[in-house]
């Protein structure tokens, strides 16, 4: 039997690929998914399986946190008796997290085929550890899905073969077309007491921003200029939430929301402060002002057709965070195919793939 393996692992995983689950099931192709449990709190995790509408898991690991090399190691020794098993045609990792690594390499090694989904994204920041896992699994992979026309000339210029390459758009904008409705329905600010377009949401985890206490400090800073201006609402990750410890802080923290509640909450902010890859799409999709806390990014056509602005420094936040406060909307392009059919596209060449392997 030709056999599909879809695996998530993290939060963004499940909004990227949930499309791809789904279709392959309205089409009826035989698959399992795997969660690799690195992302397992309920509302890091469970929640996104609920309201995203993706089945329950076939086999979770259940590798829970770590270090990079700890949890990289647990997912691959966890998955590698599965994939033995089961023998599936084709792996599909999605994103840039650990899990997609891991399962990746396991299954390469295996000899079995992996897709990526969202490949070729360089920041060409190797500082960072999504970085190695990008650019290590799009050079194991043999089908690349890209979101936007950079990653094509970036995996050409690393030397990836075209017949690999395929511009499908971005299936976390499918994700977003699919519940927008419904997110926007629930009014998630009225919880916090704030009216729509008089508050902004912050989203901070990345390394280089929370865990040195100087730089989280400055960054906190910063972001208390602003919320002098407008109300900010903070749902902390968790490993963010230990940093900031018992600080005091006129920010409104909060514990990290589900999907549907996010993206409600995102659709009618003022503003969106963050340092997340996913948010950057997502404010673009939605014309939501975006301030990127980080020197660079891999989604250039946030900033180019986008509402994406890049800051650096706390000086840069506070002046750039006026300025949207005191200025019109900037007009948004929304890029090319992210038009809420992208799974659509790449199960279509998956699909073919698969064909041909079963006739060969």
């Amino acid at each position: 039997m030709t056999l599909v393996c879809n695996v998530v692992g993290a939060r963004p995983n499940f909004i990227k690929m949930a499309p791809i689950v789904l279709e392959m099931k309205r089409r009826s192709i035989p698959q399992m998914l795997i969660h690799t449990g690195q992302h397992y709190d309920a509302q890091m995790s469970q929640v996104f399986f609920d309201e995203l509408g993706m089945p329950q898991p076939d086999v979770d690991l259940g590798v829970g946190s770590g270090s990079h090399a700890t949890q990289t190691a647990r997912i691959m020794l966890g998955l590698e008796p599965i994939l033995v098993e089961h023998q599936p045609t084709l792996v599909v990792v999605g994103g840039d997290v650990n899990s997609t690594l891991a399962c990746a390499l396991v299954a390469v090694k295996l000899g079995i085929a992996v897709a990526h989904i969202e490949a070729g994204l360089r920041s060409f920041d190797r500082t960072m550890p999504e970085e190695i896992n990008r650019v290590l699994t799009d050079h194991i992979s043999d089908l690349l899905f890209t979101t936007e026309p950079a990653g094509n000339e970036n995996l050409r210029r690393e030397g990836i073969a075209e017949s690999k390459i395929h511009f499908v758009g971005n299936c976390m904008v499918d994700s977003l077309r699919r519940h927008i409705d419904q997110a926007i329905a629930r009014a998630p600010w009225q919880r916090f007491g704030v009216a729509p377009r008089e508050y902004g949401i912050i989203t901070l985890h990345r390394p280089a921003n929370v865990d040195e206490p100087q730089q989280l400090e400055r960054i906190l800073a910063a972001l208390e200029q602003v919320a002098r201006r407008v109300p900010l609402i903070f749902p902390v990750h968790p490993r963010t939430m230990k940093q900031i410890g018992k600080r005091g802080t006129a920010i409104r923290l909060t514990e990290p929301l589900g999907y549907l509640d996010f993206l409600g909450l995102m659709a009618r902010a003022r503003l969106v402060l963050t340092d997340s890859g996913g948010v950057q799409e997502e404010t673009t999709a939605l014309g939501v002002p975006c301030l990127t806390l980080r020197p660079n990014t891999e989604r250039p056509i946030t900033i180019e057709q986008g509402s994406n602005r890049l800051v650096r420094n706390a000086t840069e936040i506070v002046a750039a965070a006026n300025e949207i406060l005191d200025g019109a909307p900037r007009a948004v392009k929304i890029p090319a195919l992210w038009d809420g059919q992208a799974a659509v596209r790449a199960v279509n060449v998956i699909q073919a793939w698969l064909n041909e392997k079963r006739d060969r």
